[in-house]
């Protein structure tokens, strides 16, 4: 475990104080890195999602034949089009419980990171790979 301090000045009626934090990060091994099965998939239809709390779109993304086709939901729509998603490398978690998302199953989890806006950009592949490589 990895213990991390910050402080912090609050001024209040013209008196500062100073506030300690701490905060405790627990470290990962490589073991539970190799739990994750990430892939490769390219996304092969999208669907809006209308039902969704969040904009959102219906993914089907193939693996190639070890995974076969997958379905992810994901909040892309403020960044990407139908279009530019179809035939899109994109990394994914394969082994995590398929998860309900309203009426719909997400069998995979689309990985991306925020923007400064909060709003989701894809972790892609820079080149072009094959379909249902593991990342390592």
């Amino acid at each position: 475990m990895t213990t991390a301090f910050f402080c912090l000045i609050v001024i209040s009626g013209g008196v500062s104080f100073l506030i300690f934090y701490q905060m405790f990060f627990i470290m990962a091994t490589f073991e539970d890195f190799k739990k994750l099965d990430i892939r490769v998939g390219r996304i092969i239809e999208v669907e809006d999602f209308p039902e969704a709390r969040n904009p959102s779109y219906k993914l089907k993304i193939d693996f190639d034949k070890e995974i076969g086709i997958k379905k992810s939901c994901a909040q892309l729509v403020a960044n990407y089009t139908k279009e530019q998603l179809k035939d899109r490398l994109v990394l994914c978690v394969v082994n995590f419980p398929p998860m309900q998302i309203g009426p719909a199953i997400s069998e995979v989890l689309t990985l991306g990171v925020p923007k400064e806006d909060g709003k989701c950009i894809l972790v892609v592949p820079e080149k072009d790979v094959p379909v249902g490589g593991r990342l390592y």
